[in-house]
């Protein structure tokens, strides 16, 4: 799916060297909203540019067990941005967040791994990793299947990219200079 103005909606992460993410998106809902359903720290919730967020959070912007979010809105789709964690990909959030709406969660590793999770009104309908044979589990794991086939499935990490734009039409326009945007750190998950 090629966007009015000519790129693709995540190419943000297709052309740049952005070694390990987790994107959370969710439909209609505002991004505090978001935010909190993803369990940010209530003290650190709150509008940043990027130089504040520098500011705040330093040398933990990239922490696995607490990391930063940053968020935003494209289309009727919110997104949250975790630069070093994996958050987005737990079942428990992702429960809480698609609680009555839809949500996909994508993540990328150094490995290379990809992750890509789609829920339901708290439900994971399917789900999938790269790292092995794609093996799509879930409610029902192929609903995605005539987006999933034309990529190959493990055609890498631009086929998981591609599959979110396909099949859902998710973009990220990130910050621009002293754009603000909500953000804050996210509590560890429970063992």
């Amino acid at each position: 799916m090629k966007h009015a103005d000519g790129d693709r909606g995540l190419d943000h992460f297709r052309l740049r060297d952005v070694p390990l993410y987790t994107l959370t998106f969710a439909r209609g809902l505002a991004p505090g909203e978001l935010l909190t359903r993803m369990g940010v720290e209530p003290d650190t919730l709150a509008v940043y540019d990027p130089g504040e967020l520098e500011d705040e959070f330093g040398d933990t912007l990239l922490d696995e067990d607490e990391p930063v979010v940053t968020t935003g809105t494209d289309g009727p789709w919110t997104w949250a941005w975790e630069q070093g964690g994996r958050h987005g990909l737990d079942e428990r959030i992702l429960r809480a967040v698609s609680r009555g709406t839809e949500a996909v969660a994508l993540h990328h590793n150094e490995k290379p791994m990809h992750g890509f999770r789609y829920a339901v009104d708290g439900d994971v309908v399917v789900g999938f990793d790269t790292l092995r044979p794609v093996a799509p589990t879930g409610l029902d794991p192929w609903r995605l299947g005539p987006y999933m086939r034309p990529l190959g499935l493990t055609a890498g990490p631009h086929a998981v990219l591609a599959l979110a734009e396909n099949a859902f039409g998710l973009r990220v326009t990130p910050a621009g200079d002293g754009e603000r945007r909500w953000g804050g750190s996210l509590r560890a998950l429970p063992a």
